[in-house]
């Protein structure tokens, strides 16, 4: 249960790390992005971002930034981990990919669906049939939702993260249900980023320190793979102050892609196992996909049991908010003891 709460709490706190700077690092770049951590006395990295628009006005979301921050806003991170908590205990460890879009259609507003997943949901809603999101077939291939120009982005891998928490031991079926998650909107690359995060989640969960567990958990994927180099290139540099050489390497990707975001989170995960202010803290300050990043390192870091500082989780009060219909917030023992009750 303190590998669960903690990776829920991992999670939570390092996506609300990335969320108030998520655009600016993305629309402006890490130059800028460090520009403004440094103007606002926050490098290193290692509490909540300051709300200083006066020196950017990209950031945003002051209610995700230090001192004024008093529950976990909604965010689409969050948002799709719980999707995958209730996806499980309403359709078991064998779910299917339609099942995963008959939770979308039901509780996942469009408006709060981006890239990959916008495409696959509007392909949903247009043409697999009223009665498909309360358990008909539906009417079309659902091959054709991962037929998209953003297939090969981060989504699918900020969805990953539950299914290697559920499954301690077993990366392979934690890859299998990653897999069968990320099919509805993504291919190739974005489905293999997703597996590696779910195999590595249920080998941290089972005590394999995180280099070892990121290692593995590549070997699920083609060893030719985008992905597998980029785990590669983030335990090769670990030992590097920034990730500079992660940046040239990728120079020009979209930093919403996955590849990039992986090397990233590889690098930021295996330089502080001891350390986690500092593990989601470089990982954020490093740019590209912030608050996906941030959750994502959070969680990993989390799994392996040891505790989260109580000054990161006391600033969200054990309140997590989400978008989701019918469900306007839950709380942290909720959401353990729930997740808890599903692993084999």
């Amino acid at each position: 249960e303190a590998r669960i709460r903690n990776a829920w709490a991992g999670r939570v706190s390092g996506c609300m790390l990335g969320k108030p700077i998520e655009q600016l690092s993305m629309r402006r770049g890490w130059a800028k992005l460090s520009d403004y951590l440094s103007a606002a006395g926050a490098l290193p990295l290692r509490d909540y971002v300051p709300f200083r628009p006066d020196l950017d006005d990209a950031v945003e979301h002051p209610d995700a930034c230090k001192e004024l921050m008093s529950r976990a806003i909604p965010d689409d991170d969050i948002n799709y981990t719980i999707i995958s908590l209730m996806l499980l205990e309403q359709y078991g460890r064998n779910f299917t990919t339609a099942d995963v879009g008959r939770m979308w259609l039901r509780y996942l507003p469009g408006a709060i669906v981006y890239t990959a997943e916008r495409e696959a949901y509007a392909k949903l809603l247009a043409h697999a049939g009223m009665r498909f999101p309360y358990g008909a077939e539906p009417n079309i291939d659902l091959d054709n939702c991962s037929e998209n120009p953003y297939n090969d982005w981060i989504g699918a891998q900020i969805r990953a993260d539950l299914y290697g928490w559920i499954n301690p031991g077993e990366p392979e079926i934690a890859a299998r249900m990653a897999q069968t998650d990320a099919s509805l909107s993504h291919r190739h690359e974005g489905v293999y980023g997703a597996m590696v995060i779910a195999a590595a989640g249920a080998l941290v969960a089972a005590g394999v320190h995180h280099n070892k567990a990121l290692e593995e958990a590549s070997s699920y994927i083609p060893s030719n793979s985008d992905c597998a180099a980029a785990v590669d290139l983030g335990l090769a540099t670990a030992g590097d102050a920034s990730p500079s050489v992660i940046h040239t390497t990728y120079e020009g990707m979209s930093p919403v892609h996955t590849v990039n975001n992986l090397a990233l989170v590889t690098w930021g995960l295996v330089r502080h196992p001891d350390d986690f202010g500092a593990a989601i803290g470089d990982t954020v300050a490093g740019g590209w996909d912030t608050d996906c990043n941030g959750a994502t390192v959070g969680a990993l870091w989390g799994l392996t049991g040891k505790q989260i500082p109580n000054p990161w989780v006391a600033q969200w009060s054990d309140v997590v908010e989400t978008n989701l219909a019918g469900f306007s917030s839950f709380d942290l023992q909720g959401l353990t003891a729930r997740t808890v009750a599903l692993i084999a």
